[in-house]
């Protein structure tokens, strides 16, 4: 599993400029970033160089943030990888709360990310399935 930061940020102008100041200050590398808003805060899920760095700096500066545990699954390029994907979480019952799609700089692979209740289950799952998951992106 890969641990992901995120990060509960006002929904104005200027807010993502200071995360990443934030970060870049203390030398975090961002691998991925996702965002999602709504009318008064937006939420910033990312994984990043040093999970435990990031949430100490981002917490220093005044943001409400948590670590949260994702599965990282290798999905081919092609067309179909992604919903043969979720036709065999589908297939197992699997709920997810969300994914994402980002890509791995070690095997230049695309890679979901999910979030879900079971962690450890959906490992398992998905490892009986011949998916490779991943440790870290980078």
């Amino acid at each position: 599993m890969i641990r992901q930061l995120s990060i509960f940020a006002e929904n104005k102008k200027g807010a993502m400029h200071r995360v990443t100041r934030v970060l870049a200050d203390t030398g975090i590398n961002m691998n991925t970033l996702v965002t999602n808003d709504s009318a008064e805060f937006g939420i910033i899920r990312m994984l990043v160089s040093d999970t435990d760095a990031a949430l100490a700096c981002m917490q220093a500066a005044g943001y409400l943030c948590h670590v949260d545990a994702v599965v990282a699954a290798e999905i081919g390029d092609e067309c179909g990888s992604l919903n043969a994907l979720l036709e065999t979480l589908s297939n197992g019952n699997i709920n997810l709360d969300y994914l994402y799609v980002t890509y791995s700089g070690l095997s230049k692979q695309p890679v979901a990310i999910l979030r879900t209740q079971d962690i450890m289950e959906v490992e398992a799952f998905l490892q009986g399935k011949g998916y490779n998951l991943l440790e870290r992106l980078d």
